[in-house]
């Protein structure tokens, strides 16, 4: 195992122990995207449940959204290559969209429909908890997004418990890892490209881009930015807010 492999094994180990997210006896479904960060994520829990004190099942999924320039054949065939249980959801996005009339928010209708699908699978699959790559920078970025938009202060949760019965746990143990760390483990695994979004364009110009971008400009003026942001979202002080 690299050291880059073993960095984040500590980090998504203390992550899955401090948030309490995987059990004895769990069948976890993986969102497996076709981008680095899903490619480490199951990685990483099938090197861990070679390792670990508990016994746990992994199953992949991967969200096919019917774009000709999407690479979702090569997905299965890595899949296939490593042994990993894989399966495929096959949508036509862009036709959705049309129908919809949701051209202006293609990424809102299409997050909507890969969430209830994932969701439909792992109740299908009977698989309790489903396994999400978001990682640090995302979930700080995110906190920025909402905080700016008055959206209340608030992020992506490492454990998002389920609201209603059927649905399954939502987990992140990439939670506590910098993104810089997995793109360095996705750089040493020899991953097939993912394809091209036919939106885009439309992700390049969206608040997630700008808000990255600009977390990174003033990374230049406050050193470990990010792990302060960390520090702080979970430390939070309720008498020192606008609460009434």
């Amino acid at each position: 195992m690299s050291l880059n492999f073993k960095k984040l094994r500590k980090y998504a180990g203390e992550a899955i122990v401090k948030y309490g997210m995987i059990s004895d006896g769990d069948r976890i479904l993986c969102g497996l995207s076709g981008g680095k960060d899903s490619f480490v994520l199951v990685e990483l829990l099938h090197q861990l449940q070679k390792a670990a004190p508990v016994k746990f099942d992994i199953v992949s999924v991967t969200f096919d959204p019917g774009f000709p320039e999407f690479n979702t054949a090569g997905t299965a065939a890595f899949c296939r290559a490593k042994g990993w249980e894989h399966h495929i959801i096959n949508m036509k996005i862009e036709e959705i969209i049309e129908e919809k009339d949701f051209s202006h928010a293609p990424c809102v209708m299409c997050s909507r429909l890969r969430r209830g699908k994932l969701y439909g699978l792992a109740q299908e699959l009977d698989c309790g908890k489903l396994a999400l790559g978001h990682h640090l920078d995302d979930i700080i970025v995110s906190f920025i997004m909402s905080l700016c938009r008055g959206q209340g202060i608030t992020t992506m949760a490492p454990v998002v418990q389920p609201k209603s019965p059927g649905k399954p746990c939502i987990i992140r143990p990439l939670a506590l890892a910098p993104e810089s760390l997995i793109r360095a483990c996705a750089d040493e695994m020899d991953i097939p490209r993912a394809g091209i979004c036919r939106y885009k364009e439309q992700l390049e110009d969206g608040d997630r881009r700008y808000f990255a971008q600009t977390i990174a400009q003033w990374e230049k003026r406050i050193p470990n930015l990010r792990s302060n942001i960390a520090r702080s979202l979970a430390n939070p002080q309720p008498d020192h807010l606008l609460f009434s």
